[in-house]
C-alpha cells in the first residue's frame, strides 16, 4: 500500500495509508465535549477519500472521533476495482464502525454517493445513532445498467463518472475509467441496500443537489418510499452538483451535519 506514517495536529491523528495523501484513509481521535461521539464517513464509487476529506477534517475539528476508510479497490487502479466484490467495500465501513463502537458511546454513519448506500446498509444492520448522506446512490440512470451482468464480459470500462463538481478547480481524484464489472457490483449493492431500507430506524439527514448528473432523482424517491425511519429530513442544495462535499454548498453540509450529529447523540455520552 506504499508508505504509512502519522501526522499529529491539534490532538487529531491522520493515518496516511498510501503514498499519495489525497488517496488516503483518515482517522482522528475525539476531543472535548464530543470526544465520545464517533462518525464513520465513506467516499463514493471509483472515488477516493479526497472527495470527503474536507468534511472529515471539519468533523474532527468539532471534536468527533472520525474514521474515513479507503474502500477496497479504490486509490489504486480501476483494474483492481474491477475485481473487487461490493462486500469488500462494505467491510471498510463495517470495520470502521466496529472500531468506533469500542471507543465511543454513539456512532453516526455518513457517506457520499455510493458511500451513502454503504452508510444506509450499515444503519440497517447496526445500532447507529443517526445517518447523514449526500446524494446517496440507490438507482442507476444509465439504461445499459440492466444488462451490465452480460456487458461486463464485452466491455471492460467506460469513461469516468468523476468530478461532477460545479466549483472550478476541484478534483475528487476519481479513476479515469469506470470498470463495467464494478458497475455490476454496484447494482448488486444498491439492490441489497434498497431491500434493507425498511430496517433503517435511525434519524436520517439527506443532502440532495438539484443538479446531479451522476445519481438520478429516483434514488431519493426510493429512499423516501422505503426507509423505515420516522425522522427523515431532506435539504436541497442549489449551488452544487454531485460531489457536493467539494462544491459551493460544502459549508452548509458541514454545519448542518454537525448540528444533526450533536442533536441525535445528545445525552448519549457518559
Amino acid at each position: 500500500m506504499g508508505c504509512h506514517w502519522q501526522y499529529a495536529e491539534s490532538g487529531d491523528t491522520i493515518e496516511i495509508m498510501t503514498a499519495d495523501p489525497a488517496l488516503s484513509a483518515f482517522s482522528s481521535n475525539g476531543s472535548g465535549s464530543n470526544a465520545r461521539i464517533g462518525v464513520v464517513l465513506s467516499h463514493g464509487f471509483t472515488g477516493s477519500p479526497a472527495s470527503v476529506i474536507g468534511w472529515a477534517r471539519h468533523l474532527a475539528e468539532q471534536g468527533f472521533a472520525v474514521r474515513l476508510p479507503l474502500l477496497a479497490g479504490h486509490g489504486t487502479t480501476w483494474q483492481e476495482l474491477a475485481g473487487t466484490p461490493w462486500q469488500r467495500w462494505y467491510e471498510g465501513v463495517e470495520t470502521a464502525y466496529q472500531e468506533l463502537t469500542r471507543e465511543t458511546d454513539a456512532v453516526v454513519v455518513a457517506g457520499l454517493s455510493m458511500g451513502g448506500a454503504l452508510a444506509l446498509r450499515l444503519a440497517a444492520l447496526e445500532q447507529v445513532a443517526g445517518v447523514v448522506v449526500v446524494n446517496p446512490g440507490l438507482t442507476i440512470a444509465d439504461p445499459r445498467a440492466r444488462y451490465v451482468a452480460v456487458l461486463k464480459y464485452l466491455l471492460k470500462s467506460v469513461p469516468s463518472i468523476g468530478n461532477d463538481i460545479r466549483k472550478e478547480g476541484m478534483d475528487e481524484r476519481a479513476y479515469a475509467r469506470t470498470p463495467v464489472a464494478a458497475v455490476h457490483q454496484l447494482s448488486q449493492l444498491f439492490r441489497d441496500t434498497t431491500d434493507r431500507l425498511p430496517q433503517v430506524s435511525a434519524p436520517t439527514l439527506v443532502f440532495r443537489s438539484n443538479v446531479d448528473r451522476i445519481v438520478p432523482e429516483s434514488s431519493l424517491e426510493v429512499l423516501q418510499q422505503r426507509i423505515g425511519s420516522a425522522h427523515l429530513e431532506v435539504i436541497r442544495l442549489e449551488n452544487s452538483y454531485h460531489v457536493a462535499t467539494m462544491d459551493h454548498d460544502q459549508e452548509l453540509i458541514f454545519e448542518r451535519s454537525t448540528a444533526f450529529i450533536e442533536h441525535v447523540t445528545a445525552g448519549t455520552s457518559a
